[in-house]
């Protein structure tokens, strides 16, 4: 699948462009990967950093490192000349992009070549052409890409779009035309909605681009999200690294991605490899690119399953260890010898795809509160190890998590022989990783690996809202573990300063009845020394705690925790089920165990206010909107709690922490 197909392939230079440093522009986990796989193949490296980063694993794992600016992305990570300044001062000869940030900017790369440095990825205008989503799609058409109904005409006018729209059909897609990320997308299953969804997306997407264009297309409620790797050089040869599932999704935001799919067949794969090259060599691609297709599961099209062209990333992608991992081919390798005008090695017969590969986001983000993201320091991190195990991650512990960036921490990757041995490996990694400090969606992910529709590979990019796997119940057995753990610590403690002396009483076993609150909530716990252990009981339920605190027992059930000590008597508690934040409110010195509530608003997360819709004085009423932040590309309202009077609220432009208070009310009298 090439657009000359050489037999045998050229392996001579074209125009070659020499260069022995790299200079990554990019932060976290990818500037981890691609400067370990630059170094390894012999290059000298240099990172850039924000003042937010000065001390992230990325800047101290490179050669160099050259400061941007300021934490805001705007001013560093996100400033071509600032960048461009970096690579001359450094002496670098290349910069590789990452993803995010400025890596499927044109303009970005446009600058690169004209500082007569070589920009690792594909050329401006095919950058240009497939980041405006109505000319792909009209390019795709031309190039007998399979297409979904729809509109990408110029003509923009609500006439035409609601007239277009009619002749699409519902379900339908509006979709900005400059869009990515779910932004300035809206799905209309009922026609008197359009209006309003045209208006909001035309909002959105004017906010997040600068431009208001929209597309229209027909809508699959149950899809899969199927992607094929490409890989192209400078002497017209374009090759198909099998396909990547991502249909677990979050917000449009891809969650659990694996190679190779299990929702498609040997035919369709070829059919669909087939169309990513054509879209490829159509365009003139050269390096690393994700062509990426919607799979209609109910619906076939000729001898193949019906597919259509999403859209196409002019970049490496997040999820690219998956076919590195199945194909045994380092994409960052290739990003660099195709940028100094090597010839690719292999043709496409030469692919062959082994065993499988599954790959989890790991975030820090509540799944449970809407996927809030959130900040903090890591206190604690253990990336796991094993047979079959990859972590490609950018933290480090004592590193500060900010609002600044996105709230991606690592990636967890596991390959196996086969999809469910893959599957188990990844699962009992993630119970074995430890990340503790701020809340991260680790326990959100095994338990998508575990759920039966998952295992039996039935996930489309519907998974998250057909099925609850955010929320889970506190076990009251943890509380039981963490309560006899750390009696069981105390008492080994007191052991080493009066030995035979610790917990000694001439009167019968003692009863220690306490307070433990777990995160946000309250528990009743109470503790008693027996003969066969420690007796606890979690809000009355009974359980017995045995061993040592490390090699712990819950009801002869063996427990795996690890806690981390924090300041005023606080724990972080690692156990395979769940991440805790544990507290003996008795420790606590005064005041610092306030609690939001009955008028008193905190925000949810780190964050900037950028709209306050109250004023002091004002009347409000329960669940009335009243300040809205925003951290990490996310907005977040936040409604009054109780009907009153607002007596304080912070400003518009405020950068307000977690836990702050935002806004307070004085509730009105109800009278009694």
């Amino acid at each position: 699948m090439t657009r000359s197909d050489p037999t045998p392939l050229d392996t001579t230079l074209v125009d070659p462009a020499p260069f022995d440093t790299v200079l990554v522009a990019n932060r976290g986990e990818i500037a981890v990967r691609v400067i370990r796989s630059a170094r390894a193949h012999g290059y000298r490296t240099v990172a850039v950093y924000s003042d937010a980063d000065a001390d992230a694993p990325h800047v101290a794992l490179a050669d160099d490192a050259v400061r941007l600016g300021p934490a805001a992305a705007a001013q560093s990570y996100l400033d071509i000349d600032a960048v461009i300044d970096a690579a001359r001062t450094s002496g670098a000869g290349a910069i590789h992009p990452g993803y995010g940030f400025l890596a499927e900017n044109a303009r970005f790369a446009r600058a690169v070549a004209e500082a007569g440095l070589v920009f690792i990825g594909p050329t401006p205008e095919a950058i240009d052409l497939m980041g405006d989503k109505a000319a792909a799609k009209r390019r795709m058409a031309d190039a007998g890409v399979p297409l979904l109904p729809g509109y990408q005409g110029t003509d923009q006018s609500d006439e035409t779009l609601l007239a277009e729209a009619d002749r699409i059909g519902l379900p339908l897609m509006v979709k900005a035309a400059a869009g990515g990320g779910g932004k300035g997308m809206r799905l209309v299953t009922d026609a008197a909605d359009l209006p309003n969804a045209l208006a909001a997306a035309r909002r959105e997407a004017t906010s997040a681009f600068g431009d208001d264009t929209l597309i229209l297309e027909r809508a699959l409620l149950h899809p899969r999200h199927v992607e094929i790797q490409v890989l192209a050089d400078t002497h017209g040869n374009v090759v198909a690294l099998g396909e990547r599932d991502c249909s677990v999704q979050r917000r449009h935001q891809k969650v659990v991605e694996e190679a190779p799919s299990p929702a498609i067949d040997d035919v369709t794969r070829s059919a669909m490899q087939q169309a990513a090259v054509t879209a490829a060599a159509d365009i003139g691609y050269v390096g690393a690119g994700t062509v990426e297709f919607l799979l209609d599961v109910e619906r076939r099209d000729g001898d193949h399953q019906a597919f259509a062209f999403l859209e196409m990333n002019t970049r490496l992608q997040v999820e690219h260890p998956v076919t590195e991992l199945v194909t045994g081919i380092d994409l960052v390798e290739w990003q660099l010898r195709v940028a100094r005008g090597e010839a690719l090695a292999f043709g496409q017969d030469d692919i062959v795809l082994d065993g499988h590969a599954i790959e989890v986001r790991l975030y820090a983000e509540d799944p449970a509160n809407g996927y809030l993201p959130q900040t903090g320091t890591i206190e604690a991190w253990q990336p796991p190890t094993g047979v079959g195990i990859r972590v490609d991650a950018g933290i480090a512990a004592g590193q500060q998590v900010t609002a600044h960036y996105d709230p991606m921490l690592a990636k967890v990757i596991a390959h196996g022989r086969d999809r469910d041995e893959a599957r188990r490996r990844l699962a009992d990694a993630l119970d074995r990783l430890v990340c503790l400090g701020t809340t991260t969606n680790r326990t959100f992910l095994a338990r998508v690996l575990r759920h039966p529709v998952f295992a039996d590979g039935g996930a489309t990019t519907s998974f998250l809202t057909d099925h609850d796997v955010t929320t889970v119940a506190l076990d009251p057995r943890d509380v039981a573990a963490v309560a006899g753990w750390r009696q069981l610590t105390a008492t080994a403690d007191a052991e080493r300063h009066s030995p035979g002396l610790a917990g000694w009483t001439n009167a019968t076993w003692l009863v220690d009845a306490r307070p433990l609150r777990v995160g946000g909530d309250h528990v009743a716990v109470s503790l008693q020394a027996t003969d066969a252990g420690l007796s606890v009981s979690v809000e009355g339920e009974p359980f017995l705690v045995t061993g040592t605190p490390e090699a712990l027992r819950v009801d002869g059930r063996p427990v795996h925790l690890s806690a981390h000590r924090l300041g005023e008597g606080r724990l972080l508690v690692h156990l395979s089920e769940a991440d805790l934040v544990v507290s003996d409110p008795t420790e606590l010195p005064p005041g610092a165990d306030d609690a939001a509530g009955a008028g008193i608003l905190t925000a949810p997360m780190h964050g900037a206010v950028t709209a306050v819709e109250a004023t002091v004085g004002q009347d409000v009423t329960a669940g009335s909107q009243l300040v809205v932040m925003e951290a990490m590309k996310m907005e977040h309202v936040i409604r009054a709690d109780v009907a009153g009077t607002l007596v304080e609220v912070v400003e518009v432009g405020d950068q307000v922490g977690v836990g702050a208070v935002v806004a307070r009310i004085e509730p009105t009298d109800t009278g009694g």
